[in-house]
C-alpha cells in the first residue's frame, strides 16, 4: 500500500471504531474494569481495539496498542514501520459521559509519526494528516484542509492555553503565569491537540504523564499545520518507540 492508501485505511478503521464505541456509549453496559495501573478499561476500549487491529493487520505492519499485548523493546527496536494506537483515548471522559474522548491511530517510521488520525466519536469529526501533505478535518462529511501557520510567539499577549481548570499542576500554573494575559481553554483526551491544530487554542503545555499512543496521531497533525511538539525546555520534538513508552513533559506550539 502507498501512503495515501494507508491513510485512507486508518481513517476508515477509526470511523469503524467510533461506531463500536458509540454502541457501548449509548448503552447501560460499560463493563468497567481496572487495569494493572488502576486506570479504567471498558467494553468500548476492547471493541475498538479489535476493529482497528483487524483493519491494520492487512498492511503487514506490527501494531502497538494500549489495549494490545505488552511488546518488549527487544522486539520493537528492529521495527522500521509500525502502527501505534489508542483505541479509546479518554476512557475516564467516556465513563463520565462528557463526550470528550477520541480514537488515535498513527503510523511511525523510525522514531517519528508519518501519518495520523484522530476521530471524535460523538461529533463524528475526523482529523487526519500525513507527512508533507497537510492536515485535514472531516466534518459532517466534508473534508477541509486545516490552514498552516507559524510557530507561536510565547511573548505575545492573550495566548489561549489548553489546560485543565480542575486539575491544574504547579508546573502548568508556572508556565501560564509567565505568559501575558493568557486565557484557558479546556478539553479532554487528544482533543487538546486538536484545539491547537484547528486554531481554537495557541499552545498546549503538558506537565504530567502521557504515553506514546496518547500523542503520536495528534503529533503529526499539529506538525502538518506548522507547529511542533517540543520536549519541555528543549528544541527537539517527542520521539517514539523508546525503550520506555512514557513521554517526557512537552509543549505544543
Amino acid at each position: 500500500m502507498n501512503e495515501s492508501q494507508l491513510l485512507s485505511l486508518a481513517v476508515s478503521a477509526a470511523e469503524k471504531a467510533s461506531r463500536e464505541i458509540l454502541t457501548v456509549y449509548y448503552s447501560d453496559d460499560f463493563q468497567v474494569e481496572a487495569k494493572g495501573d488502576k486506570s479504567p478499561l471498558t467494553r468500548a476500549d476492547k471493541r475498538a481495539h479489535d476493529v482497528i487491529a483487524e483493519a491494520l493487520s492487512t498492511t503487514g505492519y506490527p501494531v502497538l496498542s494500549e489495549e494490545g499485548r505488552n511488546i518488549p523493546f527487544e522486539e520493537r527496536k528492529n521495527w522500521s514501520y509500525f502502527w501505534i494506537v489508542d483505541p479509546l483515548d479518554g476512557t475516564k471522559e467516556f465513563i463520565k459521559r462528557n463526550d470528550e474522548f477520541t480514537v488515535n491511530i498513527a503510523l511511525i517510521h523510525g522514531d517519528k509519526p508519518v501519518l495520523g488520525v484522530v476521530a471524535v466519536p460523538v461529533t463524528g469529526d475526523v482529523y487526519f494528516a500525513s507527512a508533507g501533505h497537510g492536515a485535514t478535518l472531516r466534518r459532517q462529511g466534508t473534508d477541509v484542509s486545516l490552514p498552516r501557520r507559524g510557530p507561536v510567539d510565547l511573548s505575545a499577549p492573550g495566548l489561549r492555553v489548553v489546560a485543565s481548570r480542575s486539575h491544574m499542576s504547579p508546573s502548568t500554573e508556572n508556565f501560564i503565569n509567565r505568559l501575558k494575559d493568557a486565557t484557558l481553554v479546556s478539553a479532554g483526551s487528544s482533543l487538546k491537540f486538536m484545539l491547537v491544530a484547528e486554531g481554537k487554542a495557541d499552545v498546549y503545555p503538558r506537565f504530567g504523564p502521557t504515553m506514546e499512543w496518547d500523542t503520536a496521531a495528534a503529533h503529526i497533525i499539529v506538525n502538518e499545520v506548522g507547529l511542533k511538539v517540543y520536549r519541555d525546555g528543549e528544541i527537539a520534538e517527542l520521539r517514539y518507540n523508546k525503550d520506555n513508552l512514557l513521554n517526557p513533559d512537552f509543549v505544543v506550539r
